[in-house]
């Protein structure tokens, strides 16, 4: 099971950051979605629109998957984010929540990449 819902959180996340969100929530997410970005209100409608916005405002935006964890129904996928190929980009966590083999409820939290770190160990 977690091996699924591994590579369906993958699957959904690269094909919202390729213009493709309405494919995405009609084969992966579930009627009764929720998210928690505090940036757009709580619907898979108007996650779902506010993906399609990032898009077209970005089209060349790359979703890069550094690491993915997943643990009964959970899982989290740290990615790189680049809007453009000027910009640096920001590590980007999203935590999901799966019922029934499908996205129930998803989280995420983001961090831009600086222009210098003082961490030798850089992001990754």
């Amino acid at each position: 099971m977690e091996t699924g819902n591994k590579e369906k959180a993958i699957s959904f996340l690269k094909l919202s950051a390729r213009g493709q969100a309405e494919e995405a929530f009609l084969k992966l997410v579930s009627d009764g979605f929720i998210h928690h970005n505090p940036n757009v209100e709580g619907s898979a409608v108007a996650l779902m629109k506010a993906l399609n916005e990032s898009f077209r405002q970005n089209p060349t935006k790359v979703l890069e998957v550094k690491k993915i964890v997943a643990e009964d129904n959970l899982v989290a996928v740290r990615s790189v984010v680049k809007m453009n190929t000027d910009d640096r980009g920001a590590i980007v966590t999203h935590f999901f929540k799966f019922e029934d083999g499908l996205i129930a409820e998803m989280w995420d939290s983001a961090q831009p990449v600086p222009e210098r770190s003082l961490n030798q160990y850089a992001m990754f």
